[in-house]
């Protein structure tokens, strides 16, 4: 688990449209990072959900929203088409960054 405050373990990862991510990009940036087990399933879906309505209020603030989970581009991409979300969902197919 990451505890507030602290920095990000160094990644390189793809999101949803399959652009590279890495976590460097963040570094000053203020941002919330959830974990979820696997797009479409309904407590992963609801919290997508959660998220999403309270992204703008997020963005007023200069947080950016983050979700991470071993599911693959493709299946992010479904899921955010879907489910209409605009914040990256990042693809840790190997689990490198939720084993860290």
């Amino acid at each position: 688990m990451i505890e507030e405050g602290k920095s990000v373990p160094n990644f390189e990862v793809k999101d949803a449209n399959g652009n590279s991510v890495k976590s460097s990009d963040f570094k000053g940036k203020k941002h919330v990072i959830y974990f979820y087990p696997k797009d479409f399933t309904p407590g992963c879906t609801t919290e997508a959900d959660e998220f999403s309505k309270d992204y703008k209020k997020f963005q007023k603030e200069g947080i950016e929203i983050i979700g991470i989970s071993p599911d693959d581009v493709d299946s992010h991409k479904k899921f955010c088409d879907k489910m209409g979300i605009k914040y990256p969902l990042l693809a840790d197919v190997d689990k490198t960054i939720s084993k860290q």
